[in-house]
Order: C-alpha cells, then structure tokens, then sequence
C-alpha cells in the first residue's frame, strides 16, 4: 500500500504510474492481446493519414508551431485534455481509488486545482504577448539571449524527464497488455512520435491528441456506465457495497493516509498546482487558437472534460472494489487479500474485461498506448521548439533566420529528441523513474511558473532577477529531489535521505520568487530601469492583444 501511493504520488499527469518501478505489482508479459494490437493498429493509421494531410498544411513556422494559430477553443480545449489525461490517470488514478478510496479522490483535486490557475490568471496574457513558447512571453521586454536560454534549458530538463518516464511506461505498458517485447515498444512509439512531429508539426499533433481524448473520454465513459449499472446506478449502493467488502470498511469514503504527513501534502499540492502552469507542452498549446478569447475557452472545455474523466475515473475504481475485487479470476493463485493479477495498476484494465470482455479489454489497452504518443509528441513538440526557435532562431542566430532552416532545425531537433527518448527508455528499463516525474514537477513550478508569471503580473522584473529566479528554482528543485529518498536512498543506495522530503516544490518556489525578487530590486542599472519601463508597452499588449500574432489565413 505505502509502496503504490509513493509510487503513484511522484506521478505526474504526463508520467506512469506504473513507471513507478521496475516490477510493476509483480507482473510478467501477458498472452499477445490482438484485439488491442488491431485497434491500435487501426489508431494508427487513421493518424497517418491526419499527419500526411497536415504536412501538405504546414507551410509556415507559425503552421508548424501552432498550427497557424487557427485551432477553435472547443478544439484546443479537447487537445488539452488529451495532453493532460495520461494512462498515469486511466490507470494508476483508478488503481488509486481501488485501494484508498476518497484519498484517491483527493488527489485528484490537487491534478485539477491548477486549471483555474491557468484560466484566470495566465490564458489570456499567454495568448496576447507570446507567439510560439512561454519564452516569448518571459523574454519580451528582457535580454533575449540570456532569459531564452534559462528558459530553454528548464523547458528541456522538464521535458526530458517527462520523456523518460513516459518511454520507460510505454515499455512496461505494452509488455502487459499487448504481450509485445519491451524494446519493440519504445522504438514503435519513438518512431511515430517523430513522424507525427516531424512531417504534421503542431497540426498532426493537435488532432492526434483530439482523437485520442474522444477515444479516451468514450472508452472510460462506457465502462464506467457497465460497471454502474451493475448497482442500478445507484451511488449510495454502490459506496455501501464498496464499504462492506474493503479492507478500509467505512474509511473508505474519509481522508486518511495521503493527509498523514501535512508537509509532503501542501508540496505535492503546490508542484501538481502550479507545476501544470509551468509545464511547456501545455503552455504552448495557447499559442494555437485564434485570440484570447479562444484562449480563454479552451482552458474552459479542457477543465470540464478532465473534470468529468476524474468523476468517470473516481466510480470506476469503486466499483472494482466489488466487481473485480471480488471475483477470484482476477487474483493470483486464489489469493483473496486482494493481490490482483497485472498488480493493482491493471484495476482499470480488469474492470474492463469483468464489464465488457477482451473486445473492451483491447480498446481501453489501446487508448492507453495510443495515450501515451499524444503525451510524447506534445512533449517532442515542446522540446524541438525550445532548441529551434528559442535557442537556435533567437539565441544563436538573433533573429536572422529564415522560416524554413527554423523549421528543418526543428525537425532535425524532434529526429534527435525521438532518438534520446529511445536510448533513455531502454537505459532506464529496470530504474525507478518515478522520482523524474516529481523532478520535472518541481522544475516547472519551481524554474518556468514563478519568471513567467512575475514576468506577465511584476513591473519591477528585470534580466538579472529573472536568470537568478529563474535557475535558482531549477538548481535548487534538482537538488532537493537528489537529496530526498526518491534518489539519495533509492538511486544511490545511502542510509538516509538528507532532505526529509520528496516533493520539492514547497521548498524550491520560495527561493525562486525570493531571489527574482532580491535581484530585481537591487538592480541598478540603465538596462535595468529601461526593462522595467518597457512594462507598460507589455501591459496594453497584455490586455488588448494588440500586435498579437493573427491567425493564419490556409
């Protein structure tokens, strides 16, 4: 029990929670699920074809970053809940509830809380002052060079850890329900993330996240109403007869054992809060729509269908109290005490099977992997930007560059991201990578979240207190997740961990705001007083939009 929630407490919207480990609930490779592997197959090739359409759209830089900027807000909106809902939220979320119940439920909270975060305070700003990354916005009246390379660079850390966790998932997913080798998954899945990235660009990746949530929020929404209607759709039956079988009894339905060390609850809180506001494959997805209203819309949609999936996710993992729990199919050896087989992350898994048999069984196996490419190609997406626009376009080259070299070097930049991620996964097979989602939380809440939002809200922000925020919450959220258990006694094998805690997030944000803030106010010089004058200009930008980049036209 301890074991599943540390596991699944590191893991974040974009990372498995069954990467929490090498063995996952002692698990071994399963018959090879056809159903799952044609349906898959079937995904595939109807995003094949959406990415050869997109490839004869995207002719510009813009087509290529955002799409053209002409994605509806109801469409982006879907797009964002595809890039948010991972199989860490199908599976361990569900597996969670299983076996804690309203803790389960809890947790969830903390994954949604930054939703509004994101709407009221950032939608509208992002969409107005940036154009492709969440750089453009935190360099726009700072020193371009310096601040897009902090920015870049914590954008990429982010990224590779995400990475990692979902390629590691991808394998161990994959060995399980399709029965396929471990190394066959992670290059099907680095491969099509770089086709898709490569030749759709932002468009291709747009509507492969679409799909994937309809296939997503349809198959968890039929499951759910199979294993509901077990009790007549009656809630307080289903919760009653949940109660009488579960270990919990009637704390089942209370807080309890996520709640049990007050500190690791407000960190991993605040990392999941405003670590969803720092992440840069979904910050860069307000780049795609039309205008802040659109903007606005599509954090509107998105909360509502992740919402909605959480309740969906929250009776599914009660009704598999009963329905799977109690059916000794699904246990190893007859074992009653609640050992399942696949491990209690395959609760959603079994549930599906118990509900709708192996055709059901292979369309949810299916969402799940075909969840795991839309998270990775955002992610590709993310990363290739931050290197080819932020580094290599502005950075390197100050702005003198043709759209087509920018984009062919962010082609060759997702080829060799695909390439790492590949490498990664492999190398990384038999390691605890759970620890990784919880550091690439704590760096987006830590190094992106405060320099971007003191950047939009904070006229007295200048270039030296951003790059001091800025890499002292990357520096000091590494170092806290490297000291903590995850790594120090886990990875490293000493005794004891030096910091008491795994969530850095508590931690990290205070340094990051507090030394932006230091070093902004005893910033004395001209270049300094001129960045802070320069606020103005941004704010009218900010608040009207006007000299925002426009849609394009094809």
């Amino acid at each position: 029990m301890r074991n599943l929630l540390a596991g699944l407490a590191l893991a974040g919207t974009a990372g498995l929670a069954l990467a929490a480990g090498p063995d996952i609930g002692g698990a071994t490779k399963q018959p090879t699920n056809w159903h799952a592997i044609v349906m898959f197959l079937l995904f595939v090739c109807l995003t094949m074809g959406i990415t050869y359409w997109a490839a004869r759209r995207t002719k510009s830089a813009s087509d290529f970053y955002t799409a053209g900027g002409g994605i509806t807000g109801f469409q982006n909106g879907l797009a964002i809940a595809g890039d948010y809902m991972s199989a860490a939220t199908l599976l361990g979320l569900t597996a969670m509830v299983f076996t804690s119940g309203y803790d389960g439920y809890i947790y969830m909270m903390a994954f949604f809380a930054g939703w509004p975060i994101i709407l009221f305070l950032m939608a509208e700003r992002l969409r107005n002052l940036g154009r492709f990354t969440f750089s453009d916005i935190t360099a726009y009246r700072l020193d371009q060079g310096k601040v897009r390379t902090m920015a870049a660079v914590s954008s990429l850390t982010v990224v590779c850890f995400y990475l990692i966790a979902q390629m590691v998932g991808a394998g161990q997913l994959i060995k399980l329900l399709f029965g396929l080798d471990y190394n066959i998954a992670i290059f099907v899945v680095g491969i099509l993330m770089m086709v898709y990235v490569t030749f759709g660009g932002m468009v291709a990746t747009t509507w492969v996240q679409i799909i994937k949530a309809c296939m997503l929020l349809a198959g968890g929404t039929l499951v759910m109403l199979l294993a509901f209607s077990q009790f007549g759709f009656s809630y307080d039956k289903m919760v009653e007869s949940a109660m009488n079988v579960h270990k919990l009894k009637d704390k089942l339905v209370y807080p309890g054992s996520l709640l049990a060390d007050p500190v690791t609850a407000i960190s991993l809180g605040l990392g999941l809060m405003f670590g969803t506001a720092g992440l840069p494959h979904i910050l860069m997805r307000f780049f795609t729509v039309t205008d802040a209203k659109e903007a606005r819309k599509s954090v509107l949609y998105a909360s509502g269908f992740v919402a909605y999936f959480f309740n969906v996710i929250f009776i599914m993992g009660l009704s598999a109290i009963i329905i799977v729990g109690q059916n000794p199919e699904f246990f190893e050896g007859g074992d009653l005490a609640g050992k399942l087989v696949g491990g209690g992350n395959m609760v959603a898994m079994h549930l599906s099977k118990a509900v709708g048999g192996n055709m059901l069984l292979g369309f949810l196996a299916a969402v799940a992997f075909a969840t795991i490419l839309a998270v990775v190609s955002g992610l590709a997406l993310a990363g290739a930007s931050a290197i080819s626009h932020d580094l290599y376009a502005r950075v390197i080259m100050k702005g003198k560059v043709s759209e087509e070299k920018e984009i062919r070097v962010s082609k060759y930049a997702t080829v060799v991201l695909g390439l790492v991620a590949i490498v990664l996964g492999i190398l990384f097979e038999n390691q605890n990578v759970a620890f990784m989602v919880g550091l690439a939380f704590g760096v987006a809440a830590a190094a992106n979240f405060p320099v971007l939002i003191l950047s939009m809200y904070w006229k007295g922000l200048t270039t030296r207190g951003a790059l001091w925020g800025g890499y002292g919450g990357l520096i000091s959220a590494v170092i806290f997740v490297v000291l903590s258990k995850s790594v120090w006694v886990d990875v490293l094998h000493n005794a004891a961990p030096l910091f008491p805690y795994t969530q850095p997030a508590l931690f990290a944000m205070p340094v990051a705001f507090l030394l932006a803030y230091i070093f902004s106010k005893t910033d004395g010089s001209v270049k300094g007083k001129k960045e802070i004058e320069a606020f103005d200009d941004q704010y009218v930008r900010a608040q009207t939009g006007f000299g925002a980049a426009a849609a394009s036209n094809h």
